[in-house]
């Protein structure tokens, strides 16, 4: 079965001294998709995947590349570099603070609005959910889980946004096991969601085990080029 490493990302900097924890400097990030690049990697939306009925379809070395929380700072560092190495991403709105600021942490970090989110080259970035409100599905109940569905799909509604049904679950949570789970995975599907993102530090296999448990790689900003390349190819889970 091919394998499919999903790369996580979030703030990027223009500074090499913030480049830690959820923050990747821009150098750094430069380096890993000339690594991409380079090593001839395929960069896929998932869009992508639905045309991949089976492994021959399949690119020899490919990667899905995600941004969640849309910040300002991914347009103006990672979408020239993604322009620049022939890349292609994900990137993942909480609608309710689009041309805000990132609240849910207490934070200042400036969110994309509607026209800039419009701006982007759909051939290279694909949108998609990360919820409304930015809270964990695994401490809310059902009926405040779909109230977030319906927020989301009027804010897309109303401001005639191209957005894929992929969800990439707020701080990776979800309920993880029994009926919590099966019942939030019924959500999911009346909602029509394809694919759901957790984090996992793993490296999937194509089709996916669970389409709603798909894994992603946690990419640091403190991460070097080596450790990239061993998350790329292992997991986290191989160190």
């Amino acid at each position: 079965m091919p394998k499919l490493p999903i790369l996580m990302y979030h703030g990027v900097s223009a500074t090499t001294s913030d480049s830690k924890g959820l923050t990747i400097s821009i150098e750094n990030l430069e380096r890993q998709f000339q690594f991409l690049k380079v090593n001839g990697y395929t960069s896929l939306h998932f869009s992508d995947l639905k045309t991949m009925k089976s492994p021959t379809d399949f690119p020899e070395k490919a990667v899905i590349i995600t941004f969640d929380d849309v910040y300002v700072n991914q347009l103006d560092y990672a979408y020239p570099l993604l322009e620049k190495y022939g890349l292609k991403a994900c990137f993942y709105i909480p609608f309710n603070f689009v041309n805000g600021v990132n609240e849910w942490d207490e934070g200042q970090e400036p969110i994309m609005s509607v026209e800039q989110l419009r701006s982007l080259d759909s051939e290279i970035i694909e949108l998609g959910l990360h919820s409304f409100q930015h809270r964990p599905y695994n401490d809310l109940p059902l009926d405040a889980i779909q109230e977030d569905f319906d927020a989301c799909k009027t804010f897309i509604i109303n401001n005639k946004l191209a957005v894929h049904n992929t969800l990439a679950y707020p701080y990776g949570k979800y309920p993880r096991k029994g009926k919590a789970q099966s019942d939030f995975f019924n959500v999911l599907s009346a909602n029509k969601i394809a694919y759901g993102l957790r984090i996992g530090n793993r490296v999937n296999t194509f089709p996916f085990k669970n389409n709603y448990e798909v894994q992603r790689l946690d990419i640091k900003g403190e991460d070097t080029l080596k450790v990239f390349e061993r998350k790329l190819k292992r997991g986290k889970g191989w160190f």
